[in-house]
């Protein structure tokens, strides 16, 4: 069986993680059992570093882009062989836009703005000892910090970062309109994808800007609540 090694349940999400929720859905969406494993220390297991990585029968794999490219050859899945020509290249455009600049917004909004970074802190850091639970927080909010300034999110104002946040959900919610799938009504890849970055706005027990004005396209947060409903209700 294919093993998933990710963050873990937090925040009232299968993980907090965009991209362990990506791989977890599509597995789910291709009808491929599999099991969880959670938790930091498997960082240092991680082939590239990070999570998620899986072990699929000894081959371990990492990125969550390479993990769905290898599923996708390995076990023959279909869910992108009604795609024509043109939306499988959208599909590689929209998928870089939500894992490149979106993932950013989610990040800022845990990290940086104050009541995010207050939910997290309280969430992602309580399994530690008292000394460590007071200083573990400051030093990775630093790091993060570090990272989405040299990304060039971190130069932006809040209020500016809302503004393009904004832009890339109306973009989405105007190409989702009425359908419950973002291509032909039928569930592909990309709404693995999709999912997983809206859910992480959308269903955590996070109330910041970016949460709320992710919230406030009514069919977005329809969009996450059937996938939710139809691929992770049984997990509870």
């Amino acid at each position: 069986m294919i093993t998933v090694y990710g963050f873990g349940r937090m925040i009232s999400i299968a993980d907090a993680s965009p991209f362990v929720l990506k791989v977890y859905t599509y597995l789910k969406m291709a009808g491929i059992e599999y099991q969880s494993k959670a938790g930091m220390k498997y960082l240092s297991k991680s082939p590239k570093g990070k999570l998620p990585f899986i072990d699929d029968n000894g081959a371990v794999i990492g990125d969550s882009q390479l993990i769905i490219q290898h599923l996708q050859t390995r076990y023959s899945i279909e869910l992108d062989n009604h795609l024509d020509t043109q939306q499988q290249a959208q599909k590689v455009l929209f998928q870089k836009a939500l894992d490149e600049c979106f993932y950013w917004f989610i990040v800022y909004g845990r990290w940086i703005n104050d009541s995010g970074f207050t939910v997290v802190r309280k969430n992602f850091f309580n399994f530690m000892p008292p000394v460590m639970k007071q200083i573990a927080p400051l030093v990775a909010r630093h790091m993060v910090k570090g990272s989405i300034k040299k990304q060039g999110f971190g130069r932006h104002s809040e209020a500016e970062l809302i503004l393009m946040c904004d832009d890339m959900l109306k973009s989405l919610s105007d190409l989702l309109g009425d359908n419950d799938y973002f291509f032909n009504n039928r569930p592909s890849s990309f709404d693995a994808i999709a999912y997983a970055h809206l859910a992480e706005l959308i269903e955590v027990d996070l109330n910041g800007p970016f949460n709320q004005k992710a919230r406030s396209y009514d069919n977005l947060v329809r969009y996450c609540k059937n996938i939710h409903d139809r691929y992770f209700e049984s997990d509870k």
